[in-house]
């Protein structure tokens, strides 16, 4: 087997996760099982409904009520872009620890329709996110449009040009461009300087546009793509120095919004198991030849699932170490509730097991 039977790393973060309302019932189905994958960091997203996270004090009463779930985890919390939000907010958010600020585009995923539809009216806002450190996480797609062509497979690339105007206009401005699932956006990222970061999923470096288009529970914004945008994802994986890290965007949804009546809920969940995705994937990638077996090295695992996040919103090193073991544990088929029923990604399979150290 391509890889080692087991690793011992330093605690992962993972710096895009959906934990949505709390307290709520999804919120305590999935909250506690951030640790269950050796993760002791989270940055929490803010589009909660029927309304987002848009005011410090929002954001920090929705941190107390993830502490009440679990208080062994770091939650670093985020704001929702919105034309409510001023410099003076952000001024404050920054005092209170606040780590980000995430634009969605309008109408372009889970929870947008408060979103952003250009970004000219928040200039004095990201001039003060600039000023004070604080980071600007973009949902970096523009909505789906018969009119202007862009469906789900290119609406990710329509958007880079947005990045480059943002990073022209606000060079010092820290940047995550999330959940990258292009070569193109890859080589976005890595045209920018050193504040401008890109995180990258579990679910992106196994899934192609043939899976989530045959499974509900694969189908998630922005979607999966080629053979070719998939193989430079995990090239990203092992030749991050920096530039990218663990976003899984875990994002949890009843079975009830995956499977009833309407359009299919988007969204992939990940949290519980989220490393042992990523190990998948990347021996998965080796046995095809789109990543060496000596690239995987101890130094790519601790800086993509630990230091490289870590490192750039100026978070602590993890104090604890966990162990992954090769097939010891098992996908659940569904994490159950009287209240909520959510699908894990690859429910059934064997994957790695987690210890904590």
């Amino acid at each position: 087997m391509p890889l080692k039977d087991s690793y011992t790393l330093p605690a992962a973060a993972d710096m895009h996760v959906h934990l949505r309302n709390a307290p709520g019932p999804i919120a305590s189905l999935v909250t506690p099982t951030i640790r269950k994958a050796g993760i002791d960091t989270v940055f929490v997203m803010p589009n909660l409904a029927p309304k987002p996270v848009v005011s410090v004090s929002e954001a920090l009463d929705y941190k107390s009520h993830l502490l009440a779930l679990d208080d062994k985890v770091n939650y670093l919390m985020s704001l929702y872009l919105h034309d409510s939000i001023t410099p003076d907010e952000i001024r404050k958010a920054q005092k209170a620890g606040i780590a980000g600020v995430k634009a969605y585009p309008k109408g372009a995923t889970t929870n947008s329709q408060w979103g952003v539809v250009s970004f000219d009216p928040f200039h004095s806002v990201l001039q003060a996110m600039e000023e004070e450190g604080v980071v600007l996480n973009l949902h970096g797609e523009v909505p789906s449009s018969a009119t202007d062509g862009v469906t789900v497979m290119n609406a990710e690339a329509k958007f880079l040009p947005t990045l480059k105007s943002l990073v022209d206009k606000y060079p010092k401005l820290k940047i995550v461009l999330e959940h990258c699932t292009t070569a193109d956006a890859v080589e976005a990222v890595r045209s920018c300087g050193g504040n401008v970061v890109g995180t990258i999923t579990a679910h992106h470096l196994s899934l192609l546009v043939d899976d989530w288009s045959a499974n509900v529970h694969h189908y998630c914004k922005p979607s999966a793509k080629s053979p070719e945008d998939r193989r430079a994802l995990l090239q990203a994986v092992v030749n991050s120095n920096g530039k990218f890290f663990l976003g899984t965007d875990s994002a949890p949804h009843d079975i009830s919004s995956k499977k009833g009546k309407g359009n299919t809920a988007a969204g992939v969940f990940t949290q519980p198991y989220a490393l042992g995705y990523v190990l998948q994937a990347l021996e998965e990638g080796i046995t095809r030849g789109d990543i060496s077996e000596s690239a995987v090295t101890q130094d790519v695992l601790e800086g993509f699932f630990s230091t490289y996040g870590r490192k750039f919103y100026n978070v602590a090193p993890a104090s604890q170490q966990i162990k992954l073991t090769r097939g010891a544990a098992t996908v659940e088929e569904s994490l159950k509730s009287d209240e909520a029923e959510i699908v894990p990604f690859r429910a059934g399979e064997k994957i790695w097991g987690v210890e904590w150290l």
